[in-house]
């Protein structure tokens, strides 16, 4: 069973579990701006170069809370 992810604030929620409806990946969509690892182990924000990269953080860029 997975343990359910509580997001530091709304934005973040937000960003997170976006799914568009026009791309087939999120690495393809320029409005999803964070991937994250299973259960929030990890929270990166997209790099939109084509790839499937990002820059990993460790705080909230909306609210400023430690991740």
């Amino acid at each position: 069973m997975s343990k359910k992810i509580e997001y530091c604030c709304d934005s973040m929620k937000y960003f997170s579990i976006l799914n568009c409806d026009l791309h087939k990946s999120k690495y393809d969509c320029p409005d999803v701006l964070i991937d994250s690892g299973e259960n929030g182990a990890f929270y990166r924000i997209i790099i939109h170069d084509g790839g499937t990269s990002g820059i990993e953080i460790n705080f909230c860029p909306w609210c400023g809370k430690k991740l």
